[in-house]
């Protein structure tokens, strides 16, 4: 897995999560993702990279909104990948991020 800072300024930064984003890789993603957040007012995580979630990867997406959340701050999934796309769908998270479902092109 791999966490690409593709656009950064103070008031918006682009991500995109290239690979799995399971159990295994969550703890290094949590610090990278965590750390974007506190540099910027305006976070887009692009997901169309992604071609494995797990729970834990969701949670790790749950855990990044919230911190916004707290924050004040926006946080935004794009580009969902078919394998994002499945895992919200089949947790029936996709209300709560609140974000419009774009695929890419891939998917």
């Amino acid at each position: 897995m791999t966490i690409t800072l593709t656009e950064a300024g103070k008031d918006a930064s682009k991500l995109a999560v290239n690979g799995a984003l399971t159990i295994y890789e969550a703890a290094s993603a949590k610090a990278a993702l965590l750390e974007a957040l506190t540099k910027t007012r305006e976070l887009e995580i692009d997901l169309s990279g992604v071609d494995e979630i797990d729970s834990a990867g969701v949670q790790l997406l749950i855990l990044l909104k919230r911190e916004a959340v707290k924050a004040g701050k926006h946080m935004r999934l794009a580009q969902h990948s078919a394998a994002s796309l499945e895992v919200l769908d089949r947790y029936q998270l996709a209300s709560y991020f609140g974000d419009p479902v774009v695929l890419s092109p891939d998917a």
